[in-house]
């Protein structure tokens, strides 16, 4: 054999690499990897492993204070210009401090109980340090459930192998891993500050501070005076929206490689295989159930909600029932469905200060689109729309679903329409036809977060002062902006939960679910359910209606169910031994030796009966008309922007400069002094200074 052929037959693998490259597994190896390293490169790997070793002590990466981390990240954005993009987000993804508290976040999460920093073991410490490792060299992968680098609190340890129906049962549950759980959270905690900075403050929803209660009162406080109304329905972006839309919103901020390639693979949809024989097997027989016993949950393992809340989540709103879901970003899918449609936020905003133009006949908006009623008790004549009247509109976003509030003609409303619409088609790929984005007077009530915005005729009384001094009292015709709950969606509501029967005359049905609980547990689940409902129609000009009905239902449905469980057959007599409001027992002891109830009560034997509150409708509070500042934000963005101007060198010293011109004042001294000067120079005064500020700008802008 010559040596040329010799070399080549040397360079050849041997037959049984050829056979494991067939492999899918091993095929991604090469040949070069079979081969014995050389001594240089075993001795640079060696080092490399000892160093990593050497810096994987999870106690030693414990520096800072996670708190401390999120509250800088804050404060820079929010002191950060709107448009600056964030290149380098590695640093923060790298934090094990955050690693640790997004773990502390999923076990309030999995268990109810915030474990302490100092509580956790080590072995989950070091579980974590792999699981960041794995994320930050680009090995994690998302629902990877053979393939996990830490476990639930909850989760078992397994102390045998797992059968292959039990293994291909875990597979296909559609239950997310705790471990991408806990990488949501460390993403979350670094992008919610970013883009929070960002976001318009006419979303309210998904959002820290924000909730219906906010859209609501600004609602009541913003959209009086509207006539015809834009209610819009986005809700298929929260189903489901384009990979590409989603990443384009995200780059035009961030620009860190590391987060958006982890966000990019967790937008893809797992794709699942079902097995061949599913077409052909023919379902099997029911078997015979057998009997059960009872369930008891561990300590550690979370408890169902109870009934009060469960009842409470089927009274959601249409608006708020939907949640965005996109892939496997979890607790990140509300954030990114936020960013897509902060989109449509900024494009009305823009478009309200385009739309607007203002009339000096008119009674309120006469010269900015912050002039005017802050208070809605402010009475809007009528008509409230014409040529001598503002054109003015404005806007708000809950979720999928928007709101927009038009004064003017209806051609303006279909000319909106049209913008938001093919808006839609082009930032979203989303054609919304006209049913989704309806057209309304306010004389037909909008219903919107289970509340109806209608308008109230009021015949105020005006008194003046004419010439010579007379006063002269006239009778005016004006209109209130009314936001009433929504009884008939109450009662469906109700219908659909099985406490009662019918649509005109509801009949209430006993509760059924209550059954095996005592009066005492059932009458507290009952109370906080009512609690709950009160809160929730706080800002209601119906409130006490609503309240009321829904107290009458609850009381007559336990009262049956009183009746069917004490065999007293009709709710007359159960009111007539426990009362109106259910508060005293219905089981008496007929056996005279037996201690009473009272007796009982006294030596803590049984539960106090509480009685099922608002059994009267005195009992029931009215409406909060509470005033609403127009442009409201929430306390810790409040926080935030007094921080930056402490943090500013500028602020302190105008202050200084103001304290050496003027002195130092105490804050009773200047409210005196501004109620003395309205008194004494009267509203004049205040008119003259907006007349010269106004004359002022004029001649500053050019001709």
């Amino acid at each position: 054999m010559s040596l040329r052929k010799a070399i080549k037959h040397l360079q050849c693998p041997p037959p049984f690499v050829k056979t494991l490259s067939s492999i899918p597994f091993v095929s991604s190896l090469s040949t070069s990897s079979l081969q014995r390293p050389s001594l240089k490169t075993a001795n640079r790997i060696q080092l490399a492993n000892h160093h990593e070793h050497k810096d994987q002590d999870p106690y030693s990466l414990l520096k800072e204070d996670p708190i401390d981390i999120c509250s800088s990240l804050w404060v820079k954005t929010f002191s950060s210009p709107p448009n600056i993009t964030f290149p380098n987000l590695t640093g923060f993804l790298s934090k094990f401090d955050l690693w640790v508290l997004a773990y502390q976040r999923c076990c309030a999460h999995a268990t109810g109980t915030f474990p302490p920093r100092n509580a956790i073991h080590s072995q989950v410490l070091r579980d974590l340090l792999s699981l960041r490792n794995a994320v930050i060299h680009g090995k994690f992968k998302w629902n990877k459930k053979t393939e996990q680098f830490i476990h639930s609190p909850n989760e078992k340890p397994l102390t045998k192998p797992l059968s292959k129906r039990k293994l291909q049962a875990i597979l296909d549950s559609s239950e997310p891993c705790f471990q991408d759980r806990v990488v949501q959270e460390v993403v979350l905690l670094i992008l919610e500050p970013i883009f929070e900075a960002r976001f318009s403050p006419k979303s309210h929803a998904f959002r820290p501070g924000r909730s219906a209660h906010t859209v609501i009162r600004t609602i009541r406080s913003n959209f009086a005076g509207y006539l015809w109304f834009l209610k819009g329905n986005l809700v298929e972006i929260l189903e489901s929206v384009d990979r590409n839309v989603v990443m384009g919103c995200l780059e035009k901020a961030i620009k860190d490689r590391k987060v958006l390639g982890l966000i990019k693979s967790a937008l893809k949809e797992p794709v699942r295989c079902k097995p061949h024989n599913d077409e052909t097997e023919e379902p099997k027989k029911d078997k015979k159930r057998k009997g059960t016993k009872k369930r008891i949950l561990n300590e550690n393992e979370p408890k169902p909600d109870p009934y009060w809340l469960r009842t409470f989540y089927n009274f959601a709103p249409e608006e708020a029932v939907k949640v965005p879901s996109y892939g496997h970003c979890g607790i990140l899918s509300p954030l990114l469905a936020n960013i897509c449609l902060n989109e449509l936020d900024h494009m009305m905003e823009e478009m309200i200060i385009e739309f607007f133009r203002p009339c000096k006949s008119d009674s309120i908006w006469k010269y900015s689109i912050d002039d005017g009623c802050h208070n809605p008790a402010w009475p809007e004549f009528v008509p409230s729309s014409g040529k001598h009247k503002t054109r003015k509109m404005d806007y708000i976003r809950y979720g999928g679903h928007f709101l927009i509030g038009i004064r003017g003609p209806r051609e303006d409303a279909l000319e909106i329409r049209e913008r938001v619409i093919d808006f839609s088609e082009g930032a979203f790929g989303i054609r919304l036809d006209n049913s989704k984005v309806e057209i309304e007077h306010i004389t037909r009530g909008i219903q919107f977060l289970d509340h109806i915005i209608c308008r109230r005729v009021i015949y105020p009384t005006l008194r003046y002062t004419a010439s010579g001094g007379n006063i002269v009292s006239e009778k005016g015709v004006g209109t209130l902006l009314s936001v009433t709950a929504s009884l008939q969606q109450c009662i469906r509501q109700f219908r659909r939960l099985e406490l009662v029967k019918g649509d005109k005359d509801p009949e209430p049905l006993p509760c059924t679910s209550m059954l095996y609980s005592g009066q005492a547990h059932t009458n507290s689940q009952m109370n906080k359910f009512l609690e709950t409902m009160a809160d929730w129609y706080r800002y209601a000009d119906n409130r006490r209606k609503v309240v009321g009905f829904c107290a009458y239902v609850i009381r007559s449905s336990l009262a049956k169910l009183y009746a069917a469980r004490y065999r007293l057959k009709s709710r007359a007599k159960v009111y007539g031994i426990a009362s109106r409001n259910l508060s005293r027992p219905l089981r008496e002891s007929s056996n005279n030796s037996a201690p009473e109830y009272s007796d009982l009560l006294r030596m803590g034997l049984v539960d106090v009966i509480e009685g099922v509150q608002f059994s009267r409708m005195s009992l029931i509070p009215s409406c909060d008309y509470t005033p609403f500042p127009r442009n409201w934000i929430p306390d810790h963005e409040k926080v935030l922007r007094e921080y930056r101007k402490l943090d500013n060198p500028k602020s302190f010293f105008h202050l200084l400069r103001s304290i050496k011109q003027e002195g130092l004042s105490l804050p009773q001294d200047e409210i005196s002094q501004i109620i003395w000067d309205f008194k004494t120079l009267g509203i004049r005064h205040f008119q003259y200074d907006g007349d010269k500020e106004r004359k002022e700008d004029l001649e500053e802008a050019p001709e």
